[in-house]
């Protein structure tokens, strides 16, 4: 499976007044890396690919975190993500971030690729993931 891994540093946007990350910005820094990884599998940045393949986008239908160890302001982080399963339209992304070498946060999502209802295009509609992308991010090539 295809990963992607980059670093992080926590700003203090991020954060509580003690300093310490408030956890929902993990899940933003969790949705850029599962951009990145779409992107990196994809071969252009996501607002080529939303045209390229006629989508609205993969929005989160299912996530998950565990959290193991704190960060804080200033700390370098590294996210790794990885594709670990993928249907015919809908995929999990599992990323773990870890600080000094220590596993911080497991993390993971469930994602569908959607275009618009072709019956009400106010809707969005799953849509098969192409098959050249399925195969890139299911072999890492």
């Amino acid at each position: 499976m295809l990963t992607n891994t980059r670093t992080v540093r926590i700003e203090w946007g991020d954060c509580d007044p003690a300093g310490i990350i408030f956890y929902p910005r993990y899940f933003a820094m969790f949705d850029t890396s599962t951009t990145m990884l779409i992107e990196r599998a994809a071969g252009m940045k996501k607002i080529e690919y939303l045209k390229a393949y006629a989508i609205a986008g993969h929005p989160v239908i299912e996530t998950r975190a565990k959290f193991r160890l704190p960060t804080r302001f200033g700390d370098e982080v590294s996210i790794e993500s990885a594709v670990v399963a993928c249907g015919r339209s809908s995929f999990k992304i599992e990323h773990r971030l870890t600080y000094a070498g220590a596993l911080a946060v497991e993390g993971s999502e469930t994602r569908v690729w959607v275009g618009r209802d072709p019956t009400d295009p106010t809707r969005m509609k799953s849509q098969a993931i192409p098959s050249e992308l399925v195969a890139r991010l299911t072999h890492g090539s």
